[in-house]
């Protein structure tokens, strides 16, 4: 049953974002702009910090899969607090975690010490401090009609965290050492808790007024029944399916790229550089996807996005390896980033409602997060035992292949109660 149209008067209230929907979506931004960005520039340290803890790549992968994998974990729980309890004790503690695990890391003299801080805190503080939080606030300060924009340009503020922080922590690494760069990230990542504290208040003034659609799950019997029906969909486990794509071949890239780039000769500078332009390229990617999104099928796009990120690192393996073809990898992969996130965040308000959006992304997240324990560890692990990166590269394009086919049979349409 297609739900009636809008109403004039309707459609004239969503064609402009009030003023505290407006300062929400920016501080959101900025706090995706220092977790996301932050956290971009790990694949930068590797070399420097292997060096300096005799360790190897596989050592310092491991950190950074238990990393993604406990934000993942944690990620569905985080959505679930702020949900019920609100967003701000949430975005509090997620802060307090992110920025201690950068302070422990600072200071590592073993390995036992970085995995701590890198894997344990950053990845727990992440949960709290990224998507299924920020835009579970934003989605509610939002009209309908502009949300998959809104999630679109609250998900470029991550991109352009990459775009700005990869050469900040290149310079901070070879004019400080990696230890002071870390101390200074930390710095950074402080600065999202009074973020969080403008975010949420401005999410509370600009509340999202939208009546309660027949088709919520939060009429049939709040949070269990979101997740009993969200169970049921087949859409929610294909976009599952393909978000654990996603995990894969992204912090495969980020994290490993500066080392693959470094094994055929080419510079630091370059490996920084690249990941700058993935960044830069992002934010037009993600906020595209994000308009694009409100105006055409979402599955399609996911589609379209997952069969041509595929296809770029199948051309990518094909070419001579320079300068030029590098940065050009670079910004083709940057256009087809993160513009998952606003499509797969807005499919699954667009089909269960936005009253429980951060728990069930943050379910979807989690399947990202072990794509990204997988992506970045196997890495680690193939070079070790290969000496070579290949292997993984090809995972990645079959894996797009797929996830751009499981997309399709999606039904995009909203819930409706079962008859009686």
């Amino acid at each position: 049953m297609t739900p009636p149209p809008a109403t004039t008067a309707a459609r004239l209230t969503a064609s402009r974002l009030s003023t505290s929907a407006l300062l929400a979506l920016a501080s959101g931004a900025l706090i995706l702009t220092l977790a996301m960005g932050i956290r971009q520039t790990f694949g930068l340290f590797m070399g420097p910090v292997c060096l300096a803890l005799d360790i190897g790549r596989e050592q310092f992968g491991l950190a950074m899969a238990v990393q993604n994998i406990l934000w993942g974990a944690a990620q569905p729980f985080a959505g679930a607090l702020a949900d019920r309890f609100g967003a701000l004790k949430v975005l509090l503690a997620g802060t307090f975690a992110y920025t201690g695990g950068l302070v422990l890391m600072a200071s590592a003299g073993t390995y036992a010490m970085f995995q701590t801080g890198a894997g344990l805190l950053v990845g727990l503080g992440l949960s709290s401090v990224s998507f299924a939080v920020v835009l579970g606030a934003i989605g509610r300060a939002v009209p309908p009609q502009r949300r998959s924009a809104a999630f679109g340009l609250a998900s470029a503020g991550g991109s352009f965290g990459q775009f700005a922080m990869a050469p900040v922590g290149q310079a901070m690494i070879a004019a400080l050492g990696w230890s002071q760069a870390f101390l200074v990230m930390a710095g950074f990542a402080a600065a999202m808790a009074p973020l969080a504290l403008l975010l949420v208040r401005a999410s509370a003034a600009g509340a999202n007024t939208e009546p309660m659609q027949a088709s919520s799950p939060l009429a049939e019997g709040g949070l269990q029944a979101a997740l009993r029906e969200a169970s049921r969909h087949r859409g929610f486990w294909y976009l599952n399916a393909g978000f654990f794509v996603c995990g894969f071949q992204v912090v495969f890239i980020a994290v490993h790229l500066p080392s693959y780039l470094s094994d055929l000769g080419l510079t630091p500078a370059l490996a920084a550089m690249a990941l700058a332009l993935i960044g830069f390229f992002n934010i037009i990617g993600t906020w595209g996807c994000g308009l694009l999104g409100g105006h055409y099928s979402k599955k399609r796009l996911l589609f379209t996005l997952y069969a041509v990120r595929a296809l770029t690192i199948a051309v990518f393996l094909a070419v001579p390896k320079t300068e030029t073809t590098v940065l050009a990898f670079a910004a083709a992969i940057g256009l087809l980033w993160l513009g998952t996130v606003p499509l797969t965040s807005g499919l699954i308000g667009q089909i269960f409602g936005v009253r429980y959006l951060s728990t069930l992304f943050g379910l979807v997240f989690f399947s990202h997060q072990v794509g990204s324990f997988l992506g970045v560890w196997l890495g680690g692990v193939v070079y070790t035992w290969t000496g070579s990166y290949d292997a993984i590269w090809l995972a990645s394009i079959v894996l797009g292949v797929a996830a751009a086919v499981l997309h399709l049979p999606i039904r995009e349409q909203a819930l409706r109660p079962a008859l009686s």
